[in-house]
C-alpha cells in the first residue's frame, strides 16, 4: 500500500474539453447501435439510450441487463469506433501542469467509465501516456458492470491504486453524480470539472468547482513541486 496521495483523474470531458465533441460523436455511434442491435427508429433508439445512461451512468449497463448485449462487441462499435487519433491532439500545456506534480508526494491515477482500450488511446493522443501510473477502468469482460458511482467502484480504484485510506484520495471529475458519490464514499477531495461553456450546477457536487486544472495548485499547493 502506499502512503503517498492518490489524484485520480477522469478522462472524458476531464482530461481535453468539451469543444473537441468527443462525447457527440460518441453518442451519435451508441445511438446507432442502439438502432442497428435492437431495430429501432433512431428516436427510439435515442430515448433508450438516454433512459439507460440515466438509470445506470452507462448506457451499456442497461443493454447488458436487458438485451443480453456483449459489452465488449459494444466497445468495438463505439468508443473503439471513435477518430481519437484525428480529433484530439497533444496538449502542451495539460502535460505541463501534470508534470509539475510531485511525485514523492502523489501518485496520479486515471479513473474512468470506459473500457481500457479507450483510456489507452486518449492518453496516447494526448502525449501524457507516460505520466500516470495507472488506470481503473469499466471491465466490460465481467459479466456485472461495476462503474462510476457505484461505491463498489471507488473501492476498486482505491484497490488498483494500492491506498487503504480515504483521507489520502482526491478525485477529479466533469460529472456531478460522480463526483457526489465520491463524496458521499468519503474521499478527501472531491473537485468537479466544469468546462468554461458550461453553467455550473445550482449546488455543488464536491467540495470544490473549477474551469481550469491550474487551480488545483491553489487548492494543494504541498502536491506540487
Amino acid at each position: 500500500m502506499t502512503d503517498k496521495v492518490v489524484f485520480f483523474f477522469d478522462i472524458d470531458n476531464c482530461l481535453y474539453p468539451r469543444s473537441y465533441k468527443i462525447h457527440d460523436i460518441m453518442a451519435k455511434l451508441i445511438d446507432d447501435y442502439f438502432m442497428e442491435r435492437l431495430n429501432l427508429s433512431f428516436n427510439d433508439a435515442s430515448i433508450l439510450h438516454q433512459k439507460y445512461y440515466k438509470e445506470y451512468g452507462l448506457a451499456i449497463e442497461g443493454l447488458v441487463r436487458h438485451h443480453e448485449i456483449d459489452p465488449l462487441e459494444y466497445n468495438s462499435k463505439v468508443d473503439d469506433a471513435l477518430p481519437i487519433a484525428q480529433v484530439l491532439k497533444p496538449d502542451p500545456k495539460l502535460k505541463e501542469f501534470l508534470l509539475s506534480f510531485d511525485k514523492s508526494k502523489v501518485k496520479l491515477w486515471l479513473f474512468t467509465n470506459a473500457y481500457k482500450t479507450h483510456a489507452q488511446r486518449v492518453i496516447k493522443a494526448l502525449d501524457i501516456e507516460n505520466i500516470f501510473e495507472g488506470v481503473t477502468f469499466c471491465d466490460y469482460s465481467e459479466p456485472i458492470l461495476i462503474c462510476k458511482p457505484k461505491p463498489e467502484m471507488f473501492e476498486r480504484a482505491m484497490k488498483d491504486a494500492g491506498v487503504s485510506s480515504n483521507d489520502k484520495c482526491y478525485f477529479i471529475d466533469d460529472s456531478y453524480t460522480n463526483i457526489k458519490g465520491a463524496k458521499e464514499f468519503g474521499w478527501n477531495l472531491t473537485i468537479q470539472y466544469i468546462d468554461p461553456l458550461d453553467n455550473p450546477p445550482p449546488a455543488k457536487a464536491g467540495h470544490y468547482e473549477l474551469r481550469d486544472f491550474l487551480e488545483i495548485k491553489a487548492l494543494v499547493p504541498e502536491l506540487f513541486k
